[in-house]
This record gives structure tokens, sequence and C-alpha cells, in this order.
């Protein structure tokens, strides 16, 4: 069992506010230290960071902390859903990539920027030194994807990714069902085609439990163990999730649920407790954590990004 599996377990036998001290090779660095610990708790308030507001038409999407810096896609309604990568440094809002095409965003170990992108209908990789997309996942059984929407990718190099429908029309073709795939050594398997337009995705702190949200206006968010050989569906481990979106993991193992017209996260337990909320002033699409201690959570929304200072490290996507 590595370090950061170990961790993880026994933050579940002793609780949230002891747990004993992590490692710096946790996954990605975010579970680093017993300083941040925790965890989340009641009704939260999130404050909009004002550079960042957005009145025209579009969303915000896909956040990701790489090296002092968040970048996010803001994507618009128009033919093709054109989309740039935003990047916020703490003070200014650039575009770092003009017309990327993308939707969800992450990271590798290398910290070049991973992304769902709708304009290929694949799941892309980006040098943020020269932006030279390379693509890591084109087609499925000779299909091109539909829509390419959030992704993760564990420390062994495995991306597990959602395609949803919602993009579809960006570009010709598509699969015939919306699904939850894992791209492994190169070779893409799906993982599950039930449900209806999955889109968040994230990972367990010991990277043993995928998670995934989607199903619609009822929605859920389903738990798949990754201890064997092929991902098994463990159940959902939260039902009646108002059109879920994206989703964020701290290093206590807890998620936070975007729920897109409800305008709210619910933060829960892995299993399926709900421990905080944190309602917002607009439709929400995803979060990450970030900023100098990673205990920063970022909020991405229709045209607008929020911030959340915790007590407890995330995940960086």
């Amino acid at each position: 069992m590595k370090k950061y599996a170990l961790c993880a377990a026994l933050v579940s036998v002793v609780g949230c506010h002891h747990a004993p001290e992590t490692v710096a090779d946790a996954p990605q660095g975010y579970c680093a230290t017993s300083e941040f610990v925790e965890a989340p708790a009641g009704t939260l308030e999130a404050e909009r960071i004002e550079v960042a507001n957005n009145t025209a038409p579009g969303l915000y999407e896909g956040p990701v902390w790489i090296d002092d810096t968040l970048y996010f896609s803001h994507f618009t309604f128009g033919e093709g859903f054109p989309s740039n990568i935003l990047a916020f440094n703490g003070d200014a809002l650039t575009v770092a990539l003009a017309d990327s095409g993308s939707n969800g965003l992450a990271k590798d170990d290398q910290r070049r920027i991973l992304a769902g992108t709708h304009k290929y209908k694949s799941v892309s990789r980006y040098d943020r030194g020269t932006w030279q997309r390379a693509e890591l996942a084109g087609q499925y059984q000779g299909r091109v994807f539909n829509s390419p929407n959030d992704l993760t990718m564990a420390a062994d190099d495995t991306l597990y990714f959602t395609d949803p429908g919602f993009q579809r029309a960006a570009a010709p073709g598509g699969q015939p069902v919306t699904g939850v795939y894992r791209v492994r050594d190169g070779e893409v398997s799906l993982i599950d085609a039930s449900i209806e337009n999955p889109n968040g995705i994230s990972l367990s702190p010991d990277q043993q439990t995928l998670y995934v949200a989607g199903g619609g206006e009822d929605g859920f968010v389903r738990a798949y163990d990754l201890s064997g050989e092929k991902p098994v569906s463990l159940g959902n481990i939260l039902e009646g999730v108002q059109v879920p979106d994206g989703m964020a993991v701290d290093c206590l193992g807890n998620l936070y649920v975007t729920e897109h017209t409800a305008q709210r996260i619910r933060v829960i337990t892995p299993q399926g407790e709900v421990i905080a909320r944190i309602p917002l002033d607009a439709n929400v699409t995803n979060a990450a954590f970030g900023g100098e201690q990673g205990t920063t959570l970022f909020i991405t929304g229709a045209g607008a990004l929020w911030q959340l200072d915790l007590g407890v490290k995330g995940l960086p996507y």
C-alpha cells in the first residue's frame, strides 16, 4: 500500500479533525501536511472574483490550478461552441489559449494541461510553453466521441473522462451512447454506458474509487471500485442531484458536488452524507482547489468565478 493510501485509510478511522500526517508524494502533492485537515461544515459563503465577472452568454468551466495560476475554459453557445482557455493569476484575467475548443481541464505529472475538447471530439493535451496540442484519445470503436467534458488522471497516468452529448453539435460524428471512459497505455475502454450525460468525474485520495456525476434533472453521484483489473460500479452514493456538473475532492475524501441549476455545491463524505453546502448566485459548473496552500476552493459558473478558503487541501482539478 502506498503511503497516501495508508493516509486515507487512517483518516477514515480516526476522523477528519485528527488525521495523521500525510506525505509530500501523495497524488499531485495535494494531501501533503496534517496542518489542513478540517472538514467543511454547515453553510459556507463563497466570494465572487470581480475581475472575472462576465455578463455575456456562456459558461466558465473546468478549473485547474498549476504553478500559481488558475486555468479554466470559457465557452459560448454559438456554432461550434467557441472556447478559450483563460488564466487567472490572482490579479488579472487573460486569454492563455484562444480557440481551444475546450470544456473540462486537468493536468498531468509534467504540469501540462489536459482538456476535454469538444472542438476535436477528443481528449487533448497542451504544453503550456508552446500550447502545441497532442491527442490522448480520439476514437472508440472507430467513432469519434460526442463532446468529452470532464477528466481526471491517476498517478499511474491512467486517464478517466466523461463523454456526454452537451456539445455534440460542435463537430460531425459521435458515439451511440453517452459514456464514461478509461485510457490506459493508449487503449480506450468504456466503463459505463448507462448514465444519461455523465459529467463530473473525480478520484478518491487513495485512487481506489472513481466518482461520476450525471443523470440530468434528477441526477446522482456514482462510485466505482478501481482495485481490480476493471472498474466495478458500487452504485449511487448520492441521489437527487439537480443537474450535476463537475466535482472536486479534498484530501479527506470529501466530494464537492456542483448542482448546475440549483446554484449550489453540496459537500458529501465518501458514503454520501451531506456535511456542508455552498449556495451561489449563478448557475455553477465546476470546482477545484488551489491557492498558495492548496486550500482555496475555486468555483466556476455562468460568467462567474468564486473563491472560498477552507481548512483542508484538495485536488487542483
